[in-house]
C-alpha cells in the first residue's frame, strides 16, 4: 500500500488530537502570563525592553491572539462528538452521560474562577457546551453552517451595539456590579489599585476576596468581545470534524492541504496584521467605536481560519517522521490538559501575586515570553514524568471520578491489576 494512501489508526487520531491540546495550552498560557503578570508598557524595568517588547506584543496580537482558545474550543466539540460515538445508538445514555461530564467540570471550573484566578474559561466552556449538546441531532451541513454564521456574527453584533446604546445595558449592570463590589472591600475598580492590592497583599483571602470581586468585570469582557458565539461556533465546527472522520482525509490529501493553507494563509495574515495593530494601538475599554469594527471584522475573518491553519499543519507535521519528533513532547501536556491549565494559574499566581514572588509590571512581553516558554517545558517534563506512573493527571482524576461516581484506578499498575482480574 501507498504510503500516502495508508490507513491512519485511532492511536494515531488520539496523538494528533492531544498534540493539538498541548500546542493549545502552550498559546493559552503565552496570552494569559501577561493578565497574570499585570504588565503596563508605560512601567520602567530591568526586563522591559522597548522597542523589543513592542514587536514581540505586536507579533503576539497577530498569530496567538484568538487562536489557540480557538483551537481548544473545536478540539472540545471534536471530543464530545467522540463520547456520542462511543455509545453508539444510545443517544440518551450518550447525553446522561455528558451532561454529568459537563457538571463537574462546571464545578471545577467553577472552583478555579471564585478562588484562583478569575480568568478561568472552564467553567464557561462547561455552560456552552450543554448549549451544543442541545444541537447534537441537527445534521452536519446545519452544525457547519450555524456555527460559521457565529463566528462572523461578532461583527453584526459590534455593528448593532454602535448604533443602538440600549445594547450596552448587560456590559454597564455588570460594570456597576463590579464597581460595588470594589466599594465594599474599600477598593476603587481601576486596574493599578488592583493590581498594587494584589502585589502588596501576603495574605490569601484579600486575593481571593479580589478575585470574586473581579468576576463581574469577567463577564464583562466576555460580552463586550461575542465570546458565546465564538466558542460556540468552534465547538459546531469541531464536532462536525470529529463526527465526520476529516482527520485521515487531511492525510490522504496532504499536497492539496498543503496549497489550500497557504491560499488562506495570504487572506489571513493581513487580516490578523490588522487586527494586530489595532489591539496593540487602541486602549482597552468597554466602548464601541468604528476602529473596533474593523479590527472585529478582521478577527472574524482572520483568527479562526489561521486558527485551522495550525491545527493543518500539526496534522501535516505529525505524519512526517522526522518532524513528528519534535511534536510528540506536546503528547504528555495534551493527555493532562485540564491540570497544566490550573497549573499555569497556580505558577503565575506564585510568580507574580504578593502572596507569592510579586514580581508583577517587571517584566514586558520578550521576558514574558521566555517565561512561558520555560514554565511550558516545566510542564512537559512534568507530565511525560507524570504519566508513566499514573493515568491521569490529578484534576482529570477528580473530574473521572466524580463523573462515574466512583474512584478511578489511578496507578497504571492498579489498572493492570484490575484488567487481570
Amino acid at each position: 500500500m501507498d504510503k500516502e494512501q495508508r490507513p491512519v489508526s485511532g492511536r494515531q487520531r488520539i496523538d494528533y488530537l492531544d498534540v493539538l491540546r498541548g500546542i493549545a495550552i502552550f498559546g493559552i498560557l503565552i496570552t494569559n502570563i501577561e493578565w497574570f503578570s499585570f504588565y503596563n508598557p508605560d512601567h520602567q524595568g530591568p526586563f522591559l525592553f522597548g522597542s523589543a517588547d513592542r514587536i514581540v506584543r505586536v507579533l503576539q496580537f497577530m498569530f496567538v491572539e484568538g487562536k489557540f482558545y480557538s483551537i481548544f474550543s473545536m478540539l472540545f466539540g471534536w471530543g464530545i462528538a467522540i463520547q456520542i460515538k462511543r455509545f453508539k445508538n444510545d443517544d440518551k445514555g450518550a447525553a446522561a452521560f455528558i451532561r454529568r461530564r459537563l457538571y463537574f467540570m462546571m464545578l471545577l471550573g467553577g472552583i478555579h474562577l471564585t478562588i484562583v484566578w478569575e480568568g478561568d474559561i472552564v467553567f464557561f466552556y462547561a455552560l456552552v457546551g450543554f448549549v451544543l449538546l442541545a444541537l447534537r441531532n441537527l445534521s452536519n451541513r446545519t452544525l457547519l453552517l450555524t456555527g460559521i454564521l457565529l463566528l462572523i456574527s461578532p461583527v453584526v453584533i459590534y455593528y448593532l451595539r454602535m448604533k443602538i446604546p440600549f445594547l450596552h445595558s448587560p456590559v454597564a449592570q455588570l460594570t456597576q456590579l463590579g464597581e460595588h463590589l470594589y466599594q465594599r472591600n474599600g477598593w476603587t475598580s481601576q486596574d493599578l489599585d488592583r493590581t498594587r492590592v494584589l502585589i502588596g497583599s501576603e495574605n490569601i483571602f484579600t486575593t481571593i476576596r479580589i478575585t470574586l470581586s473581579d468576576l463581574p468585570y469577567r463577564f464583562t469582557n466576555l460580552l463586550y468581545a461575542s465570546r458565546l458565539p465564538k466558542v460556540l461556533g468552534a465547538m459546531l465546527v469541531g464536532f462536525v470534524i470529529g463526527r465526520s472522520h476529516i482527520y485521515p482525509k487531511i492525510l490522504e490529501h496532504k499536497r492539496k492541504i498543503s496549497w489550500l493553507s497557504i491560499m488562506v494563509l495570504l487572506i489571513a495574515l493581513p487580516l490578523n496584521y490588522l487586527m494586530a495593530r489595532h489591539m496593540y494601538y487602541s486602549e482597552f475599554s468597554f466602548t464601541w467605536t468604528t476602529e473596533g469594527w474593523y479590527s472585529t471584522i478582521a478577527f472574524a475573518l482572520g483568527v479562526f481560519p489561521l486558527a485551522m491553519v495550525y491545527m493543518l499543519w500539526a496534522a501535516l507535521l505529525l505524519d512526517h517522521k522526522k518532524m513528528r519528533k519534535l511534536l510528540l513532547p506536546m503528547i504528555p501536556v495534551g493527555k493532562m490538559a485540564f491540570t497544566n491549565y490550573i497549573l499555569q494559574s497556580l505558577i503565575g499566581i506564585v510568580l507574580f501575586y504578593g502572596i507569592g514572588f510579586g514580581l508583577a509590571q517587571q517584566f514586558g512581553p520578550l521576558a514574558l515570553t521566555v517565561i512561558a516558554f520555560l514554565i511550558f517545558i516545566f510542564q512537559v517534563l512534568l507530565s511525560t514524568i507524570w504519566l508513566k506512573y499514573f493515568r491521569f493527571g490529578p484534576v482529570e482524576f477528580i473530574w473521572r471520578s466524580l463523573t462515574y461516581g466512583k474512584i478511578q484506578p489511578m496507578r497504571k499498575l492498579e489498572k493492570q491489576n484490575i484488567d487481570n482480574h
